[in-house]
């Protein structure tokens, strides 16, 4: 599980499948059980659970050609450029690695490039992370025998020349940053002690320093001279889109060696990398990665079905067909409540405040009524076919400061949202319209990203449970990019329904919880907080991120997850069961799926 320092992407989510419209009220964690045990569970019975429990791998055979998809094209190969784009960002990983690895099974974090030692100085209350590289880490370049061995400066130059250059854009300085008690920033230094041990030297006792100090290597060999010679701007240069990808060097699991756009992109593995099996055989097994260039999912769904690609993720309107058409040429795996949700959340940027919407959106009662509208039994039930579960809590189950009894308080209850926007000054008028304070009636849009049936049904969903208080939602489906382009440039959009990552740690949303954070979506970029209760949270993020000792942290995260959950900056909706489809002519020794660990499929190889 290579977990990143802090920040969040906004992600797309996979549901389950269609069933029959309901109205009636939402229900109890027991009453979705119940009902769970009464709807169809052909699914469940026709597919496979197999979670990551550790379990040992079994020695394979290299050999085969996994075929896969990719939706967007990529628009860099080059590191740091790609830090702008997720889907560039996720083809380069694939040449990369990381320092450390988060056991979510046992809740530990082990060695990956380097072993970790953590030294806390009590007197002077700093902290000190101790890294050794492993000695079979290699820079390796496709069809040579060229190895250049990964060294220290391959970190400490990202660190401080790269990530730490506020040229570079990425805000790496600021994050380099920690607040001491008496309110100053003061910078955690990387420190090249020789070519295999660096040091990262922490100001103040930090909980999570090995979250902090994660990080993929730069091949400084390159980095530095284009830098030395014509600054950020020449190391943004290198391997742009239209390079030769061959000439990109690996110290991952795979090179790139094809990319025709529109087309295809296609990484062979890297017999170098360090991780192997008991045989001393790298990962993968397989000798080729062959992604095949696709537009949208209908088209990635044709080529799954045509027999063009080896695993897929069935959307819920395709759940039926994928698990009742198995026969001899694939298998199904299942995996329970997904760690990530979806939310709808809405638009309080005060560049917006000549608009009606902007005061609505901004009254806490506002916000809760819109969760008191929110019928997840209705979407669990029309959208999932029971396969889901409301989600009325913030941490997801796996955060180490989960807590059951803290949850959602504003549930599905269209009289109580009535008197909540009573309260904030809203008159539902004889016409059945709900109108503000100054006369203006209700209506907002609802921003989804285009093509995904599953958002557009939930989207209806909720259209027709505000209708019944006086609010018209008008839908928008709107290209994902566009989405991003709203949030976090132009500022132009009303309420939208999007997904993050799964949290791990309380800590790794800085981006988006923090009141100065790019994906703060609601009002992102803060130069202070606008209300006493991100202010507070700003406060509590700080506390926590400093507090070892877990009974003291545990009372922080309590009053921060109490907080967010009061305020409903955004609001989930449910956990849905996730489904996989895999190909027979892999062997399934060595292929886990949950939603802890996604499909580890590390050493899957052919039968």
């Amino acid at each position: 599980m290579k977990i990143k320092k802090t920040g969040f992407w906004i992600i797309f989510v996979s549901g389950v499948i269609f069933a029959s419209c309901s109205k009636t009220p939402e229900m109890t964690i027991e009453e979705i059980e119940a009902l769970q045990k009464s709807v169809d569970y052909e699914f469940i019975q026709k597919s496979i659970s197999k979670p990551f429990e550790n379990q040992p791998f079994v020695p394979g055979k290299k050999g085969g050609i996994w075929y896969d998809t990719i939706i967007s094209e990529p628009k860099t190969f080059n590191q740091l450029v790609g830090n702008f784009d997720g889907s560039s960002y996720a083809i380069i990983s694939k040449t990369l690695d990381g320092l450390f690895d988060y056991d979510s099974v046992n809740k530990v974090w082990q060695p990956r490039m380097a072993s970790f030692d953590i030294e806390i100085n009590e007197k002077e209350q700093t902290l000190t992370l101790h890294c050794r590289l492993r000695d079979d880490l290699y820079w390796s370049f496709y069809g040579s025998d060229k190895k250049i061995p990964v060294i220290s400066d391959d970190f400490v130059f990202w660190y401080n020349e790269i990530e730490g250059d506020e040229e570079a854009g990425i805000g790496g300085y600021e994050d380099q940053c920690i607040s001491l008690p008496d309110g100053s920033r003061r910078h955690i230094d990387c420190i090249k002690i020789d070519d295999k041990n660096f040091d990262f030297v922490f100001p103040r006792i930090i909980a999570q320093p090995l979250l902090n100090a994660n990080m993929s290597p730069c091949p400084s060999f390159l980095f530095r001279p284009a830098k030395e010679k014509g600054g950020i701007a020449a190391v943004k240069n290198l391997f742009g889109v239209d390079c030769d990808p061959k000439t990109i060097p690996s110290c991952g699991e795979f090179f790139i060696t094809e990319y025709v756009p529109g087309r295809r992109l296609v990484f062979t593995r890297n017999p170098d990398f360090w991780k192997k099996d008991a045989n001393g055989v790298s990962s993968p097994y397989y000798e080729e990665l062959f992604c095949q260039i696709v537009g949208d999912q209908n088209t990635d769904y044709l080529l799954f079905k045509q027999g063009k690609k080896d695993a897929y993720s069935p959307r819920p309107e395709e759940l039926s067909d994928v698990v009742n058409n198995q026969k001899n040429d694939y298998t199904v795996f299942n995996a329970q409540g997904s760690m990530t949700s979806y939310h709808w959340t809405f638009n309080q940027n005060p560049v917006n405040e000549d608009k009606p919407f902007y005061k609505w959106f901004c009254k806490k009662e506002f916000r809760q009524a819109m969760s008191c509208i929110l019928n997840r039994e209705r979407i669990i039930k029309q959208t999932y076919r029971g396969l889901a579960e409301p989600r009325y809590f913030f941490f997801p189950p796996v955060n180490p400061f989960y807590n059951e009894k803290i949850q959602l308080e504003y549930r599905y209850d269209i009289d109580r949202a009535l008197k909540l926007l009573k309260a904030a000054g809203f008159v539902q008028g004889k016409d059945g319209l709900l109108r503000d304070e100054e006369g203006n009636e209700v209506e907002f849009d609802l921003a989804i990203y285009s093509g995904m049936t599953l958002l557009s049904d939930m989207a209806q969903i909720i259209c027709d449970e505000a209708s019944k208080i006086g609010i018209k939602i008008n839908v928008r489906q709107t290209d994902f990019q566009k989405v991003i382009e709203s949030m976090m440039s132009t500022f132009d959009w009303q309420s939208c329904i999007g997904a993050f990552g799964t949290s791990y740690f309380p800590t790794q949303g800085s981006n988006v919880w923090k009141s100065n954070g790019n994906l703060h979506v609601w009002y992102p970029f803060q130069k202070a907080p606008a209300t006493d209760w991100e202010a507070r949270i700003d406060q509590l993020y700080e506390e926590g991120a400093y507090t070892v000792d877990p009974a003291a942290a545990k009372k922080i995260w309590d009053e921060y997850q109490a907080i967010i959950l009061e305020q409903c900056p955004l609001i989930y909706l449910v956990r849905a069961r996730s489904f996989i489809a895999l190909r027979n002519r892999w062997d399934f020794a060595n292929f886990y799926y949950d939603n802890k660990n996604g499909a580890e499929s590390t050493w899957i190889y052919l039968r």
